[in-house]
């Protein structure tokens, strides 16, 4: 069992704040997957839903919400 602890919960809602802000910036997915790509994140579409990730090496990250994929 891991344990998160607040400075990983608090990055990861600094990263799903960008995340949705630029999701809101973008025309197209492609572009949004472009501008994150310009801050070294990156999106994997999985089963589970979208996941962020950081480039180069696709280190998961977390979840991207529902609300901000569409």
């Amino acid at each position: 069992m891991s344990m998160v602890n607040k400075n990983e919960s608090f990055e990861a809602e600094k990263i799903l704040s960008l995340v949705t802000q630029e999701r809101s910036k973008a025309l197209s997915p492609r572009e949004w997957r472009h501008r994150l790509a310009g801050y070294g994140y990156g999106i994997e579409n999985t089963t589970e839903g979208m996941i962020v990730t950081k480039l180069p090496f696709g280190n998961a990250l977390c979840m991207v919400p529902h609300a901000a994929a569409a």
